[in-house]
């Protein structure tokens, strides 16, 4: 068995991802999970509004229509928030010339404060 790494890296680079190369992870999951949790609220907004109509091609088009609404606006809305986190992250590391816990709970705070002052519930 080799104890050594996997991968070569450059003289002094880290083996740990950066704050910047995890936003694009952060975002993306973040995106993939609202639609997922948007597609299945519609499906249940959908089967909800339309229970009283017989199965057919306009009850199905509606329950459809419900889906990629929903999952639309959650993958936008989680998204979003998912960006200005990473975007609030990345700015305070690179200000203060620190990576630890205290860049992670600002960054959470100054995204709730941002997202709360637009009116959004």
């Amino acid at each position: 068995l080799q104890d050594t790494d996997e991968f070569i890296l450059p003289t002094g680079a880290n083996k740990t991802r950066g704050r910047f190369e995890l936003a694009f992870f952060t975002i993306g999951g973040c995106c993939m999970t609202g639609a997922a949790f948007g597609a299945l609220n519609g499906l249940r907004l959908g089967l909800k509004e339309t229970q009283n109509m017989a199965w057919s091609k306009p009850r199905n088009v509606q329950i459809l229509n419900m889906v990629t609404r929903q999952g639309a606006l959650w993958a936008n809305t989680l998204g979003s928030l998912a960006l200005l986190y990473s975007a609030f992250g990345v700015i305070i590391e690179k200000t203060r010339g620190a990576e630890d816990d205290l860049n992670t709970i600002a960054a959470g705070t100054l995204t709730g404060m941002l997202y709360k002052s637009t009116g959004k519930v």
